[in-house]
């Protein structure tokens, strides 16, 4: 499960966000693309979009819910 104090800086703002669990293996990216994208210096993945649309909540939850080491997180309604 995601950590919400250990997430990563350049998360946007929202319900979802990726934390310093990510092993940037790009599975998110690959799912839902303009809503993840990958610090290639850095190592690992973070939200750069947080969806607007049921369609779009969808594919982040799919990204969620593929992440191998759970470091997608989910707030709720936050």
């Amino acid at each position: 499960m995601a950590d919400k104090e250990e997430k990563w800086p350049e998360n946007i703002k929202g319900k979802f966000y990726v934390d310093q669990a990510c092993i940037a293996c790009d599975a998110c990216v690959t799912t839902a693309p303009d809503h993840f994208s990958m610090d290639d210096d850095d190592g690992h993945a973070f939200v750069v979009k947080q969806p607007q649309s049921p369609e779009e909540e969808e594919l982040v939850q799919e990204a969620l819910e593929g992440c191998p080491v759970e470091a997608i997180g989910d707030d709720g309604d936050a």
